[in-house]
């Protein structure tokens, strides 16, 4: 590995030449350190600026290659197109300044920019900032729309970018919903959370697995907090997180092949684990609770509540309400009267090294990225990835992630020719999308939108709200009866789709693209529901430019909303084209004729398949 420190943007054509062609997933894993190093020596002049700083972040960092860079055939975006491709797998949108550093620097380079990136703003200091640590008339402690404007403000803007993506990836495969959340201080645990994930998100799946365990959130959501030792009147351990984090977090319902691929006996799938596991590990779940040991009480009212403190607390272990039986779950055992810490420590090592944990997660980031179907081959690829880093580390989520996002499936020009490849994207990435290509800003700083769940007249979707433990949509969803149902290729997505939310996404973004969010009293930081303004909005400076033209708007938007798949000269570019030319517009016509076509040109674009379809 190299690490480095340079001022500006370089062309790494080292890099580009030193790649090799797709090789098997096993022989390359066995060349890994050799090729890491060769890779890592061709960087040497990186720069280390740029790459995904279009808002705003600046300044030197050391950047260092540390993920296996050989085996792919795609090093570097031959156009415009496949750069832009890559920046909406990888983040959250493609502005053309991305577009322009990521041509110029390469995949790797791009990637090792945004591993070494330090860390941006968190939600929590947001928060603070804002006021909403006070305990005042406004009960931001019992509320929990501050927690909804953090997360906008951490998602629709700032840097960072590539993190926030994979933290959100993340918050759908560990799913901790606010939907259920009713304590004190819920925005701020909320915050933590979220801050959580951003921290481990290219750290390690070990340590991301402990935190998310002992998290105040997941143990309000899955009922860990105040989960108690059997005891003689008949009470045992709830076993509600024991069941998920198995189920939904590490291993799944049956065995796996390193390809995500069922393990089959006698023609049947092999279940993962029994009830008897279930039962065994609840035990070691016991005893924690939310860590108020500073003992500070905040008078409210008549009554007092805990300062916020125990919200960005891992949670506490009381010995006394510890399971001291022996538990016995996926062939590990651990002898009664184990201390708690202990018990959780090898609970959770067994989990993280079951075999299992690396198809399953492999499969569903590559959903949340890249396509809703990855073939056997690619999962196998991601999960040797998350098996071995190239270093002998198990569980790099960086590694995962470089994987992801180098694949010949990700990268090729074949399936961008596929009917059955890539993925509908999310509601709520749309939205995001629409901000951060547009740059949408708050003009108070208050970034005050509220959930966006409803169906009828918003997304249908908004972050961390999953109606479940199981996410907003199953990982091994099907759509009834389509072209899909006979082959039983997944579209996750496709779960949130109906006549309902079709009508409401679209007249959801119509107004936002018109007239942005109208939030209310933007001045202040509680709800305050009077004096609405239309704060949040998005400024459109390029695309004014290119209003005269509508052939040109059109080609732009579909780059940077969709990577290029509105073929130029389509059929479909035509008939927007035309719609566009029913209203003459010039390079003399004022402001507002020139947005009208411009708001009329990134609706019909979002609202098309080839933007709908990510591929």
């Amino acid at each position: 590995m190299t690490n480095v420190e340079a001022p500006d943007e370089a062309a790494p054509t080292a890099v580009a030449n030193r790649m090799a062609d797709p090789a098997d997933h096993d022989s390359a894993a066995s060349a890994r350190p050799a090729l890491l190093a060769s890779a890592a020596a061709a960087t040497a002049m990186l720069a280390a600026c740029g790459g995904g700083g279009s808002d705003g972040d600046s300044g030197s960092f050391p950047v260092t290659v540390d993920f296996t860079t050989a085996g792919y055939a795609n090093a570097a975006p031959a156009t415009d197109a496949d750069a832009a491709r890559f920046l909406q797998q990888a983040q959250f949108s493609s502005t053309v300044e991305d577009i322009a550093s990521v041509r110029s620097n390469g995949y790797v380079m791009w990637l090792a920019t945004q591993f070494s990136r330090p860390l941006g703003p968190t939600g929590w200091d947001w928060l603070e900032a804002r006021g909403y640590g006070v305990a005042d008339s406004n009960s931001y402690y019992f509320n929990m729309y501050p927690a909804e404007f953090m997360l906008w403000n951490q998602l629709l803007s700032g840097p960072d970018a590539m993190r926030r993506r994979m933290a959100l990836a993340l918050s759908e495969f560990f799913v901790a919903s606010m939907s259920s959340a009713e304590f004190t201080w819920r925005s701020h645990a909320y915050a933590s959370w979220w801050d959580m994930l951003v921290r481990n998100a290219f750290g390690n799946f070990r340590q991301l697995l402990e935190d998310v365990t002992l998290h105040p959130a997941m143990g309000w959501f899955l009922n860990t907090k105040g989960n108690q030792k059997e005891n003689n009147s008949g009470r045992v351990p709830d076993e509600n997180y024991a069941r998920e984090v198995m189920q939904l977090f590490t291993i799944g319902l049956v065995d796996l092949n390193l390809d995500g691929t069922p393990r089959l006996s006698n023609g049947q799938p092999v279940d993962s684990y029994t009830q008897s596991d279930v039962t065994n590990l609840a035990r070691v779940f016991t005893g924690y609770d939310f860590d108020t040991s500073d003992g500070v009480r905040i008078p409210v009212d008549s009554y007092t509540i805990e300062s916020r403190a125990f919200a960005r607390k891992p949670m506490a272990l009381n010995e006394s309400r510890h399971s001291t039986l022996a538990a016995t779950f996926l062939g590990t055992t651990i002898a009664a009267n184990t201390p708690g810490r202990a018990a959780l420590g090898t609970a959770l090592d067994t989990l993280f090294n079951h075999p299992n944990v690396g198809p399953f997660f492999a499969r569903q980031m590559i959903q949340r990225l890249v396509t809703s179907n990855p073939s056997p081959a690619y999962v196998a690829h991601v999960a040797a990835a998350f098996n071995n880093n190239g270093q002998g580390v198990r569980g790099d989520l960086k590694a995962v992630w470089a994987a992801i996002l180098q694949h010949d499936e990700a990268r090729g020009p074949q399936t961008l020719a596929s009917n059955t490849f890539g993925k509908l994207r999310e509601p709520m990435l749309r939205f995001i999308q629409w901000a951060r290509t547009f740059g949408a800003q708050s003009a108070a700083g208050s970034w005050k939108i509220f959930e966006l769940s409803n169906p009828a007249n918003q997304l249908g979707q908004s972050p961390l709200r999953a109606p479940s433990v199981f996410n907003f949509f199953r990982p091994g969803y099907v759509p009834p009866n389509t072209s899909l149902t006979p082959s039983g290729a997944t579209a996750p997505e496709f779960q949130l789709v109906n006549e309902t939310t079709v009508g409401g996404y679209l007249n959801f973004m119509q107004d936002v693209i018109e007239r942005g969010i109208n939030c209310p009293n933007p001045a202040v930081p509680q709800a305050a529901w009077n004096n609405y303004q239309y704060d949040v909005k998005a400024g459109y400076a390029r695309e004014l430019a290119l209003a005269a033209d509508a052939t040109a708007l059109v080609r732009h938007l579909s780059l940077v909303l969709c990577a290029g798949q509105i073929a130029p000269n389509s059929a479909n570019e035509q008939l927007m084209v035309n719609a566009l030319n029913a209203t003459a517009v010039t390079a003399n016509s004022a402001t507002d004729v020139k947005l009208r076509r411009v708001w009329a040109a990134v609706l019909m674009v979002m609202a098309c398949p080839q933007y709908l379809i990510q591929k």
